[in-house]
């Protein structure tokens, strides 16, 4: 209109025409919208960029080669070159490349970052390994099971940018409401232009034009249509980079009508990162002793509650000895010789079965675990010498942050796969009162889905 204006002021009829003669031009107006949309929109691009980011990362977490073995030998091959079924060596330190099954080698395997469980998995021959977790402490042989989109962090990545691209309620709401409102807006410019043009002071049709380009960017409804779909794609990018998984934009909007919260305790509540809490020595040895011993001993263990024990004795900077004869019978402890002396520490299953007397210590063992620990006896020389508790801390914040979820009306069930005692224990000190313990990985859906029909 302007330019035309400049162009071919001639072709405008008097109404057009200010009191000079002048047909007005709206250059300033014009490039003051342009740059307020072409701002809006870059504003939008860099927030799909941020969100996007966390499909990145996730993506970041597979590995970009893997290292095949064959009878010729280890060859290190692109990751989109595994097949199903092809062997695979994953070295300690290095992500497991696929989902896979172990078929040589025991290691501990860090899954949080695709399971949320802080606490190193053991895996032995026939379990199953995932894709983008981090094998920790030994040798791994795996049998790759499943490739490309079939994996599960794959899966995840689909999960979430499904869960951007979903419509919520709302969304679907702010849609229909925009059918009928747009063209309401259109017939309200007209009418203003009418109005102006027909009982407005000269130069009437610049008035009229003026209201009804006014009406038509004033009510522009892009803020209702944008503001739906932004706020979801924001939303599920900031919580995927939090590791919370959201399954699509209508659970996010039903999020504020909950009434109960389920929470495990490992990793979530606890920093799921064990640490020795307490040395409680018979007469005749001491903390350090005892530690430098059971450490020497799990130096050749890949127990995660292993590494709780070396990672206390390098704090005491205690010099640990060559241990000879270790066995680590799976689920009871391990047990080696330290400097010519027998050392085992485990569970009371292992003691009894070594025929080693613990009644002395039975009392501080469980007030141990009573308090949240997982009491280790530790045993010299076929005689019991104390105890070592080892427990997760509790997260700096976490009973502040139940407080205020209690705050706002939310009902707190902590749900965990680990015993009675320790969940209790922890509970107590975070003010939870309603408590499942015991609950196998398998059997927690049903658990919520009971919370779900009360």
């Amino acid at each position: 209109y302007s330019i035309v204006a400049v162009v071919f002021p001639q072709l405008f009829p008097a109404a057009f025409r200010d009191m000079h003669g002048v047909v007005a031009q709206y250059f300033e107006s014009a490039m003051v919208i342009t740059v307020l949309v072409l701002l809006g929109q870059v504003l939008e691009l860099r927030a799909r960029e941020r969100t996007s980011g966390a499909i990145k990362t996730l993506l970041g977490l597979a590995p970009k080669t893997a290292r095949r073995t064959g009878a010729n030998g280890d060859e290190d091959v692109a990751i989109e070159l595994i097949a199903v079924g092809d062997r695979l060596r994953v070295r300690p330190g290095e992500t497991i490349p696929v989902d896979s099954v172990v078929i040589e080698g025991k290691s501990s395997v860090d899954e949080s970052m695709v399971t949320g469980e802080s606490m190193p998995v053991l895996k032995i021959i026939d379990a199953r390994v995932i894709g983008g977790t981090l094998n920790q402490s030994g040798g791994l042989v795996i049998r790759a099971e499943k490739v490309g989109r079939d994996t599960m962090l794959s899966r995840i990545v689909d999960l979430v940018a499904k869960a951007q691209r979903s419509r919520a309620p709302v969304q679907r709401l702010a849609d229909q409401v925009a059918g009928w409102f747009v063209p309401l807006v259109i017939v309200i410019a007209i009418l203003a232009f009418a109005v102006w043009a027909i009982f407005g002071p000269e130069p009437r049709f610049t008035f009229g034009l003026v209201a009804a380009v006014t009406v038509l960017i004033i009510a522009c409804p892009c803020a209702l249509g944008l503001a739906t779909p932004m706020s979801i794609m924001i939303g599920v990018g900031r919580g995927a980079r939090s590791g919370i998984l959201v399954r699509d934009a209508e659970a996010l909007e039903r999020m504020e009508k909950i009434d109960t919260l389920v929470v495990d305790k490992t990793g979530t509540l606890t920093e799921g990162k064990p640490k020795v809490v307490a040395i409680v020595p018979v007469q005749g040895f001491a903390d350090d002793d005892l530690l430098r011993l059971a450490a020497s001993v799990e130096r050749g263990s890949e127990h995660p509650l292993a590494f709780a024990i070396l990672k206390a004795a390098e704090e005491r900077k205690l010099v640990l000895g060559d241990v000879n004869d270790f066995d680590s019978p799976l689920g009871k402890g391990a047990t080696g010789s330290v400097d010519g002396r027998k050392v085992a520490l485990g569970n009371a299953v292992l003691m009894k079965q070594l025929d080693i007397d613990t009644g002395a210590l039975d009392a501080a063992a469980d007030t141990q675990r009573q308090s949240g620990a997982t009491a280790i006896y530790i045993a010299v020389d076929g005689r019991a010498a104390g105890v070592i508790a080892i427990a997760d801390p509790i997260k700096q914040g976490a009973r502040e942050t139940l407080d205020a979820l209690r705050k706002k009306g939310l009902r707190i069930v902590m749900l965990t796969g680990d015993n009675a005692t320790t969940a209790r224990a922890v509970a107590t000190r975070l003010g939870i009162d309603e408590i499942e313990a015991d609950v196998l990985p398998e059997h927690k859906s049903e658990a919520v889905q009971r919370l779900q029909a009360q």
